[in-house]
């Protein structure tokens, strides 16, 4: 099913499509919600927000973008107001204040517990870049998709993601004794 019949069958009153929605967008909203708000009773109930709001405005998608581009815009936008009224808004200064804790059980680099590690620098990432990280390497949003969701001009968004990447790798390449390239997707 398309996005399109999706959305049309959401609209008219289609339980199970509605649900399907859901579930097909249910770990991008995790991902970004997830990112940005550290509490795991807030992050339940704004992801609930998030998908009350698409459901609230989805008569107003015009299949413009795509529809995971739209929910995430949403998703993103939601946390991010959800933040500031909480009083937690990361400033622009913390950007090179980042401060990483990596425990001996962290160096044990299998398959799933590598994948592990790097959510977890991941998480101890600055707001801007653990949202760039995401929606770039672990949603494979492009650079002009990512635009859209944050609002943020696509230069800037290199630049966080070059920033980001550089301060992993100086976090990685001790623990791995070799150097290492983070300029592909995780």
């Amino acid at each position: 099913m398309t996005d399109q019949e999706l959305v049309n069958k959401v609209l008219s009153g289609n339980k199970l499509a509605s649900v399907t929605l859901i579930q097909q967008h249910q770990r991008l909203v995790v991902h970004i919600v997830g990112r940005l708000i550290g509490n795991k009773e807030e992050l339940e109930e704004v992801c609930q927000d998030v998908f009350l709001k698409v459901f609230e405005k989805l008569d107003t998608f015009h299949f413009q973008s795509k529809l995971s581009t739209w929910i995430a815009t949403i998703a993103y936008r939601h946390a991010v107001n959800q933040l500031k009224k909480l009083s937690r808004q990361v400033s622009e200064q913390d950007l090179d204040k980042v401060a990483f804790q990596v425990g001996e059980e962290d160096t044990t680099f299998e398959n799933e517990n590598f994948k592990l590690f790097i959510h977890q620098l991941i998480d101890q990432m600055p707001m801007q870049y653990r949202i760039i990280l995401t929606l770039y390497h672990l949603d494979g949003f492009s650079y002009s998709e990512i635009v859209e969701v944050t609002g943020l001009p696509e230069g800037t968004i290199k630049n966080y993601l070059f920033r980001a990447r550089k301060k992993m790798k100086e976090i990685c390449e001790p623990l791995l004794g070799t150097e290492i390239h983070l300029n592909s997707r995780l």
